[in-house]
């Protein structure tokens, strides 16, 4: 009886095996291949993960083993998830108080996009993770941190800030990884990453710097920090998305440029656009035009450093969920955020840091989608777009602009600016170019041997040789009623002032 029984146990089991097991396969993702557990499996599964992409396909089990990583990728390729998940992987339950790992990255949009990330792939955990960021009293974060925090995403000024007030303790950190290294540098903040580097432990810490661009200053720091590190380079830095398409415009003032802009936004195919900006006036000129000529005031939204923060979450949640179709910005805007369905980008002005053009185009052409990037520039910005291309590695064709396109006449104060930034560019790259606008020779020499040179304009006659004779220029008088036609500018007055 008992030798019927196990053989009808054992032929039971190989039936489950044979039918069961496949099925079991078959819904289970790549991502379990990798060495991730069960819990963020199906995690990924919910947020509609596939399959791995090559970056973390390569960097995921190099962090499950231990290693430090330097990872570069094009935009929209998954680098966020490529660090996020092995972080939770190696958490892997809610444990003290202190945190265990620390994610640094430049903006607060971006520490929101990924606190965002990692609470969804995390939700069937018991971890504990927290996104500190400026612009909100610090009152709220602390009482969670005090409450107790397992992974933290924070700006490295909150951070600090934070940590002076003793509310963080870094005895427990194991983890850090540095997201957009290079947006950071450029932001001012290598003396604080420095400090923070000094303040956490280093002993058998796991690092890890991920980013699409990888200059010069930013492999100096991972020199500094990153111990043996392995590089996972799925394409060459500074590569742009293969799946935008680039269109370069000739626009030679701004005017012609804001006439452009309003051309391509009347186009049905512009279905949602993000507009970068090279400063924040701008910005707000181009969100005051849009909202008088081309758009309804409730499909615009600008956003930059200046905002509040709470309008600056509203306009990119608006943005993301497709209520608004443009969305004016400067490069705050730029790293990492994560927005789908973004049809084209505009650069209203070729970005001076060259490496934030491949970041701006990457808003579109996310997650294989195809999207166009749009850029316009004047002869002071064709300068910038050739160094751009040298980064880029690519050649694009500068084109007029559509013949229906008015095109507006250059003022005179524009087009000096614009000339005057030629020949500064021109002395950048010849230092013994003068130039139309480089100072005098007697300047010069002045300035040369120390001496002190006069504001004031030298008035040039001809002499009685034909010579040329250089003579002060002659007293400003002083016309006001009551005062002496020789009254020198800058006497004291006998009069009582009214």
């Amino acid at each position: 009886m008992c030798l019927g029984l196990c053989r009808w146990r054992r032929s039971r089991m190989k039936f489950l095996w044979a039918y069961c097991c496949p099925i079991i396969l078959f819904y289970m993702t790549d991502f379990s291949s990798l060495g991730l557990n069960p819990q963020l499996c199906r995690a990924c599964d919910a947020l509609g993960y596939i399959s791995p992409s090559p970056i973390q396909e390569k960097a995921i089990p190099l962090m499950l083993q231990g290693h430090d990583v330097l990872g570069i990728a094009q935009t929209g390729t998954g680098k966020t998830a490529a660090y996020s998940l092995p972080v939770l992987m190696r958490c892997k339950y809610a444990q003290g108080k202190n945190p265990r790992a620390l994610i640094l990255a430049p903006t607060r949009e971006l520490v929101m996009q990924i606190h965002e990330v990692m609470v969804g792939l995390a939700v069937e955990t018991d971890l504990r993770l927290l996104a500190l960021y400026g612009g909100l009293g610090p009152k709220t974060q602390i009482q969670a941190l005090e409450e107790g925090v397992d992974i933290l995403v924070s700006t490295p000024g909150r951070f600090l800030e934070l940590y002076r007030k003793d509310t963080i303790v870094v005895k427990d950190l194991k983890i850090l990884i540095l997201d957009e290294a290079d947006k950071m540098m450029d932001m001012g903040f290598m003396p604080q990453i420095r400090e923070i580097l000094e303040k956490i432990p280093y002993k058998k810490r796991q690092n890890g710097l991920f980013s699409a661009t990888f200059p010069e200053k930013v492999e100096s720091l991972s020199h500094e920090f990153l111990e043996f590190p392995h590089k996972v380079e799925i394409t060459r830095q500074a590569t742009p998305a293969s799946q935008v398409t680039q269109f370069v415009y000739e626009a030679p003032n701004l005017s012609t440029k804001i006439n452009a802009l309003a051309h391509f936004l009347k186009q049905d195919a512009f279905e949602r656009v993000m507009i970068f900006c090279r400063s924040k006036d701008v910005a707000n000129q181009v969100e005051k035009f849009l909202i008088r000529k081309v758009l309804p005031e409730d499909q615009v939204r600008a956003i930059h450093s200046n905002k509040g923060q709470n309008t600056r979450i509203n306009a990119m949640q608006l943005f993301r969920e497709g209520l608004i179709r443009v969305l004016v910005t400067t490069d705050v805007a730029a790293r990492g955020i994560d927005i789908p369905k973004v049809s084209h980008v505009i650069n209203f002005d070729v970005p001076l840091i060259y490496e934030d053009y491949v970041h701006r185009i990457g808003r579109t052409g996310r997650a294989d989608q195809v999207g166009e990037s749009i850029t316009f520039i004047t002869l002071a910005e064709q300068y910038h777009w050739a160094k751009i291309e040298e980064i880029i590695q690519q050649k694009i064709d500068i084109q007029q602009l559509p013949v229906e396109i008015e095109r507006e006449e250059t003022p005179f104060v524009e087009q000096q600016d614009m000339l005057r930034a030629v020949d500064d560019q021109r002395k950048r790259e010849d230092p013994d170019f003068k130039g139309a606008f480089h100072e005098k020779k007697w300047v010069i020499k002045a300035r040369a041997s120390g001496q002190k040179v006069p504001n004031r304009k030298a008035v040039t006659k001809t002499g009685p040789k034909g010579g040329a004779v250089s003579t002060p220029k002659a007293p400003q008088r002083n016309n006001r009623p009551g005062k002496n036609a020789k009254f020198r500018p800058g006497a004291s007055s006998s009069k009582k002032k009214r």
